[in-house]
């Protein structure tokens, strides 16, 4: 094998990674309390972003051809920054990769990638449970905002419905 098939890169997602890509999302949606996981509705979700740019960009850890981990990051606007804000809609690491920094390299390059391109704040929901997560967001210059979550589901197989 060549030395460059052996060394990792993050780039942009593309339409061939969905399958990889919902398989890492089933992952992360099994570990969350808020939502079920949905093979086809992370599938769809995803198709939404990778077909409209303007939308966002989901960055993969790629090594040797497998993808170990992605950041999907959604563009919206804030009328409290007065532009431009990234919303972090999903991390995740294969589980047999984690603890190894993909995940630190991946929100590293995700938050330059927002820095470059002038937007004004990154936002993220984390499991309220997830201290690990939190002690993780932390490290890289997160902090936990006075704002609470508040949910409407709107439709009606929603995976967001409140439990119980």
């Amino acid at each position: 094998m060549s030395e460059e098939l052996n060394k990792p890169i993050i780039e942009q997602a593309t339409l061939d990674d969905l399958a990889e890509l919902v398989e890492l999302l089933y992952d992360l949606f099994s570990q969350e309390g808020d939502f079920v996981p949905d093979r086809a509705k992370q599938e769809r979700g995803l198709r939404l972003i990778l077909e409209q740019p303007n939308r966002g960009r989901i960055f993969v850890y790629r090594w040797n051809e497998r993808i170990l981990g992605m950041v999907n990051l959604l563009f919206t606007i804030s009328t409290a920054e007065g532009g431009f804000v990234v919303l972090l809609e999903d991390v995740i690491v294969h589980h047999e990769f984690r603890g190894r920094g993909v995940g630190t390299q991946l929100l590293a390059h995700a938050i330059e990638y927002a820095k470059q391109k002038e937007f004004l704040r990154m936002t993220l929901l984390t499991d309220r449970l997830n201290e690990e997560g939190h002690a993780f967001f932390a490290k890289l210059g997160f902090f936990k905002s006075q704002m609470i979550p508040l949910r409407l589901p709107l439709a009606r197989d929603s995976a967001t419905l409140p439990k119980g």
